[in-house]
């Protein structure tokens, strides 16, 4: 693993930045790799069994923007000594993205029993940051010390869980400061030492789930590998492929109350499109898409990416390409990967707003995305067709996803039907490390703050009042909106000390 220096210099070469994300990649390809009681039934029978669907999520501040963990085997244990694998094989998840809400990585049929103690067994562990050099450059360590052998994690609490019921999710969570613990910005000569600390906390899942904290899933990003015949549902799988390990992948059902975005229904899907979708858990503890959206439907040779762009620059030729950026993305896909990229934001190339929430129409300010407007640090996923991607490859679309942000409140207000909470972000934050870097397209006139915009949709899972001075995470999509940053926020959760 090592740590690359980006310069901030506008007259530096695009083709560096090419060449400087490619050993990110390769260095990330080559080394990465309980508490209350879940019920919905009468209880536990001996000789029963309940089906548990495990969720992965995260807790972090905004020191990182990327954690990639290879989840060797996670085992519960009775007792009298009676065992149930809740991972069969070796599974691969990147945890950032997962920051204060979940995704399901694995469903199996668990006996009913209460269950002592929990044993997970970590095989590979990679943390990245970004942070800003004296000298003005932006310093990209992808490597902090990676864990890069078998090791026993701790979970913490270590408290009995209750299987029983019929359905129940266990929520996997990677505990991210107590993980990777360190102080101040990115340093060329930090090394991390890696313990791997989750929780594993049972939750109910609702008759209607409405949030990650009784079973549904927001955001998920997939690629869809099948489509049932009948139109009754589709198979998705988490990008990236791993080459260390499996990734997460989804068997999903589509009824008359799903919401399609992109594509009219479920016979528009198709092997190879990639999907943003909602899900929510069973009864039976399948999963029901309650939204479904192509963001593009042309799946020939289509690479795809979701992260944020750590550089926005003037393009070489601003009559084709109104902006160019350098992208070190969270996820990517196959067929052609796409982990670190120069691209040329086209002319043609179509800019859309993730369809999770509903509500744009209704704020106070102009929800607007597009190249005129795109700044360092936002999520966006990106497609682009090409056999070869190479530098200053056309994009096809990009699209605006949420986020998480941790942060202090300063002020609060309101504005319509929303509640307003102005926001200060930590120094090491990515709007306020990536707004400084020379040459860049859009600047914001103050990249430490945030306004969210909350209305009566916002899921409120904090355990304190969100009220002046308080620390919490916000989720939601983020827009430019003439140099202010403004959050239209879909769920609250307590913050993580900076």
């Amino acid at each position: 693993m090592g740590v690359h220096s980006l310069s901030s210099r506008r007259s530096r070469s695009f083709s560096s930045f090419l060449s400087i994300f490619t050993l990110v990649f390769a260095a990330w390809a080559t080394g990465c790799g309980g508490g209350g009681q879940g019920r919905m039934g009468t209880g536990s029978t001996a000789g029963e069994n309940t089906t548990v669907v495990l969720l992965a999520s995260s807790t972090a501040n905004d020191q990182l923007f990327w954690f990639s963990a290879t989840l060797n085997s996670l085992t519960l244990t009775t007792q009298s000594g009676k065992s149930a694998s809740l991972l069969t094989t070796p599974l691969t998840e990147e945890f950032m993205h997962l920051n204060g809400h979940v995704e399901p990585i694995a469903t199996v049929s668990v006996p009913q029993g209460v269950y002592t103690s929990a044993s997970l067994m970590v095989g590979q562990a990679m943390p990245a940051c970004a942070g800003q050099q004296s000298s003005g450059g932006l310093l990209m360590d992808e490597g902090l010390g990676a864990l890069n052998k078998v090791t026993a994690a701790t979970i913490e609490p270590a408290q009995s869980i209750t299987v029983d019921g019929n359905v129940m999710g266990l929520v996997l969570n990677l505990q991210v400061s107590q993980t990777a613990p360190f102080s101040g910005g990115c340093s060329q000569n930090l090394a991390l030492t890696i313990t791997p600390t989750f929780s594993l906390t049972p939750i109910s899942i609702a008759a209607q789930p409405t949030n990650s904290a009784n079973g549904k899933a927001l955001g998920v990003e997939g690629l869809i590998s099948q489509v049932s015949a009948d139109g009754s549902g589709f198979t998705a799988g988490a990008f990236p492929a791993s080459s260390i390990s499996g990734s997460p992948s989804w068997q999903v059902s589509v009824d008359d109350n799903t919401t399609f975005q992109g594509v009219g229904s479920a016979q528009g899907l198709a092997a190879g499109m990639p999907v943003d979708m909602d899900l929510a858990i069973e009864p039976d503890g399948s999963l029901l898409a309650t939204r479904v959206a192509v963001y593009d439907t042309n799946t020939a040779n289509l690479s795809i990416a979701f992260g944020p762009p750590l550089g926005i620059y003037p393009p070489y030729d601003s009559s084709v390409y109104p902006v160019m950026f350098a992208l070190e993305v969270e996820q990517e896909s196959q067929p052609n990967v796409l982990t670190a990229f120069t691209g040329a934001y086209g002319l043609n190339a179509t800019s859309q707003i993730s369809g999770q929430l509903a509500n744009l129409q209704s704020l106070p300010f102009p929800a607007t995305f597009n190249s005129a407007n795109l700044v360092a640090g936002q999520n966006i996923l990106f497609t682009i067709h090409a056999a070869s991607p190479v530098q200053f490859t056309p994009i096809s679309t990009i699209t605006l996803l949420p986020q998480t942000l941790d942060g202090t409140v300063t002020a609060m207000g309101s504005a319509g039907n929303f509640t307003t909470y102005t926001v200060t972000l930590a120094p090491y934050d990515l709007f306020p490390n990536l707004a400084v870097q020379g040459g860049q397209t859009t600047l914001l006139t103050n990249p430490n703050t945030v306004v969210v915009y909350a209305d009566s949709n916002t899921q409120m899972l904090n355990s304190s009042t969100v009220s002046a001075g308080g620390l919490f995470r916000f989720y939601g999509l983020v827009f430019n909106d003439n140099g202010t940053l403004r959050m239209d926020c879909a769920q609250v959760n307590g913050g993580v000390a900076e």
